[in-house]
């Protein structure tokens, strides 16, 4: 994914200042694409640039606070940009290295790893429900809202995938490390 066209997107939905973007990202699109604040504020220097948005300054607001909007040749980049194919995202996971070493050389004592692991998508998958409930539970819902529902949906499989894998990595290290103790 490009972090611009996270950004025309986010700014489609919503004109609105620099911060108010960098903030609004990390409750949204956030969840499935990291950017730092600074980079949010030099892409959108590069977008200006190119014709793709506007800044204008907001009256009442502190110095130089700006607000910025997507122009036609910026919402033209972004229907260019959903036609092109996107090529599936690969597993790249240190964990998963992480277990290669402990089939090679083990036990490494990744169960700890693996706790920890576990740990954080629970929390995260509680997140997501309660997003979900707050902002997906009164149907029918718009046809924004109701792809954005199908956005979490996503996260939520994720997550889920994730805590069943971690539970069953768990098992498996946790039995093979009884099985060495045993043996030895």
């Amino acid at each position: 994914m490009s972090l611009p066209h996270a950004l025309l997107t986010s700014l489609i939905e919503k004109p609105c200042s620099g911060y108010e973007l960098a903030r609004r990202f990390d409750k949204s699109i956030g969840y499935f694409w990291h950017a730092t604040h600074q980079q949010i504020y030099r892409e959108l220097a590069r977008m200006e640039e190119h014709g793709w948005v506007s800044s204008s300054e907001v009256e009442g607001g502190r110095a130089g606070k700006k607000q910025f909007e997507v122009l036609p040749a910026g919402r033209a980049e972004l229907q260019r940009w959903t036609t092109e194919s996107a090529t599936p995202l690969r597993l790249r996971d240190e964990l998963m290295l992480k277990l290669r070493a402990e089939a090679a050389i083990g036990p490494l004592g990744i169960s700890d790893e693996l706790e920890k692991r576990l740990h954080l998508h629970e929390q995260e998958l509680a997140n997501y429900r309660k997003i979900e409930e707050r902002d997906f539970n009164t149907p029918p819902l718009s046809r924004e809202s109701d792809i954005h529902y199908l956005i979490l949906k996503a996260g939520i499989a994720y997550e889920e995938g994730r805590i069943q894998w971690t539970r069953e990595a768990l098992a498996v290290i946790r039995r093979l490390n009884n099985k060495s103790q045993t043996s030895s």
